[in-house]
């Protein structure tokens, strides 16, 4: 993913493959939500915006790191659903566990995309007051954004959480997918909020 121009990805996103699939499109929703709150920060910079020079360079670096992690957690996606794939494939007498422990695997990535969504909203919020006006509307696409990631990552959690045995994990995902609902109403905030004021 990481390497792939868009027409290839999206090619590969179109192809009748195992992966990648919602959950690699989830990431790359959470990356483009961290990517464009970076170039809001990266406008919100100079002397008209001293006063917040710390407050943006540490959205900046965020905003980096968060982009990263959803890349990785993209890729990282695409293998674990290939990883059950190929346990559906195994002998009847060694298919149950492999296929159990694989979907475990494929439930990480989406649930880590919840908290990347977390981020991209949390950092959203404190960029809104302080940003540059001119760009404001790209924290609004960059929530959309981050809400798209939120709610088809819960998605691509639960469609596995039917087959993962372990109760301690089934109890961590399923706590983690319960937050979707609260960051999808914050980034509907968000943009309510940039709607109103750009609204003539």
């Amino acid at each position: 993913m990481r390497d792939q121009t868009i027409s290839e990805y999206l090619s590969q996103l179109a192809d009748r493959v195992p992966a990648p699939g919602g959950g690699a499109a989830a990431a790359l929703h959470a990356a483009q939500g961290a990517a464009l709150l970076g170039m809001v920060a990266r406008y919100t910079t100079g002397e008209k915006y001293a006063e917040h020079r710390d407050a943006v360079e540490r959205i900046i670096a965020r905003t980096d790191t968060v982009r990263s992690a959803a890349l990785r957690v993209g890729e990282e996606d695409a293998a674990a659903f290939t990883a059950v794939i190929d346990a559906y494939r195994l002998p009847k007498g060694e298919r149950a566990e492999a296929v159990a422990h694989a979907l475990a695997g494929a439930a990480r990535p989406p649930a880590e995309v919840v908290g990347l969504a977390r981020a991209v909203v949390e950092l959203a919020t404190e960029l809104l007051p302080i940003g540059n006006r001119n760009v404001i509307t790209d924290i609004a696409a960059a929530t959309e954004a981050a809400r798209a990631a939120a709610t088809t990552a819960r998605i691509n959690v639960e469609i596995n959480l039917g087959g993962i045995k372990d109760e301690a994990l089934r109890a961590e995902l399923t706590a983690v997918i319960a937050a979707v609902d609260d960051i999808a109403d914050r980034a509907a905030r968000l943009t309510d909020a940039v709607r109103l004021e750009i609204a003539p």
